[in-house]
């Protein structure tokens, strides 16, 4: 397991650089999700306007105003960031990050180049300032201006990222109370970005990202079947970063043999102890496994501040999801084009993201809870649920009467 990118350019190419230790694996790999998310539902707006699809819209902007002090103090704080902590971070690396301590607890605090801050914040917010005034009109005017859909697919990337994080975190404290009483009495912006729910923010993000199209008229089902396929690589995506950190989204314990079935693969994709997992898990857990310490005798190296692997191994789940939703993405990009009725492709994607999830739960470490007498994870019931709601999407938009309707009025 590589927790950052430090660990995997000591580990494979022998480089020590660390300022690495501030790049998390698993963050990274979501970084890349959201960039590929974000590169397929472009290339697909485009393709639905040029079918004829969606439109794009008129709107008007002033030009030859001024930005104002908010977009120069948004210049100024960025320089302060960049000369106060950046620039710190990366002089004294070696030294920060030196011990087993994690790195975020430098980057989250006080220390740093106040005066640099200060410098930088009064060289970036002047630069803003006189960019913004050498484009000042002595009579600002209005002009109207055609924005195509496609163009918008930074503002919607940022509308499910905001509201993806706010999402999954919330069912991540819904699920774990324990965290949800420490989140609110002892609130940190680590507490904040540590432990996410996937659903919470598929949920939250999609929402947002509703309300966003419906306000710049862009149609719901056909912004949602451009959204399909890449949501389904980009959870492929972010499971690569949960395996390649070993973030805790494992399976329960796989003590037995591997089947001769798989015989042509290496033993890792059956059972995998994640060594050096990036929460340094030790001493024995509920789920039945127990973080032990690697020592000299291990056949994996020891990173300095995680060292820990599971005994025994567990099923290496977020490698199976990777998989199945690679596969699953490979076959919503193959008909998007022949589906014809907007929300198809849509109603596909939720019908295939229940039934995957809901499967790979079995063998998942989750908390359970109990339902109407029945124990189940909360996973398993957003799956059901996301399941049930494509298939009556499913039902609806092949009704022709009902599909003309919202053809011609929905948003």
């Amino acid at each position: 397991m590589y927790p950052n990118l430090y660990f995997l350019f000591q580990d494979l190419l022998g480089i020590e650089i660390p300022a690495l230790k501030l790049v998390n694996s698993f963050g990274l790999m979501v970084a890349i999700a959201f960039v590929v998310a974000s590169g397929l539902l472009k290339r697909e707006l485009k393709r639905k306007e040029q079918e004829g699809l969606i439109a794009p819209t008129e709107t008007t902007t002033v030009v030859g105003k001024l930005a104002g002090p908010f977009a120069w103090a948004s210049s100024a704080f960025l320089g302060l960031i960049l000369g106060w902590k950046v620039l710190w971070l990366l002089w004294n690396a070696g030294t920060l990050f030196s011990g087993g301590g994690p790195p975020q607890q430098h980057l989250f605090s006080g220390e740093g180049y106040p005066l640099l801050g200060a410098l930088g914040a009064a060289v970036m917010g002047y630069l803003r300032y006189r960019e913004d005034k050498a484009q000042q009109l002595d009579q600002p005017k209005e002009k109207k201006v055609v924005v195509h859909p496609w163009e918008r697919t930074g503002n919607i990337t940022l509308m499910a990222a905001l509201g993806g994080v706010v999402g999954a975190k919330f069912f991540h404290l819904l699920e774990y109370p324990e965290e949800m009483v420490a989140f609110f009495t002892e609130p940190s912006l680590q507490g904040f970005l540590g432990g996410l729910t996937i659903y919470g923010g598929l949920i939250v993000g999609g929402i947002a990202v509703a309300l966003y199209g419906r306000r710049h008229g862009i149609r719901f089902l056909h912004l949602a079947d451009a959204t399909a396929p890449g949501l389904m690589l980009a959870y492929g995506i972010g499971r690569v970063g949960c395996q390649v950190s070993g973030d805790g989204d494992w399976g329960i314990p796989n003590p037995h043999p591997k089947p001769d079935w798989l015989s042509w693969a290496p033993d890792w994709v059956w059972s995998y102890p994640f060594p050096n997992n990036v929460n340094a898990v030790f001493g024995p857990r509920p789920a039945g496994y127990t973080g032990k310490l690697i020592t000299e005798n291990d056949p994996w190296p020891i990173f300095e501040g995680f060292g820990t692997y599971l005994d025994p191994g567990v099923y290496p789940t977020s490698l199976y999801e990777t998989v199945m939703a690679t596969a699953i993405f490979a076959f919503l990009w193959s008909m998007r084009k022949r589906w014809k009725v907007p929300g198809t492709l849509f109603s596909v994607y939720l019908m295939f993201n229940g039934m995957e999830r809901f499967w790979i739960e079995k063998i998942r470490v989750n908390a359970p809870m109990e339902l109407l007498g029945m124990t189940m994870t909360q996973a398993e019931l957003i799956a059901t649920l996301t399941f049930v709601s494509g298939c009556a999407l499913l039902v609806l938009v092949q009704n022709t009467s009902w599909l003309k309707g919202s053809s011609e009025g929905d948003s």
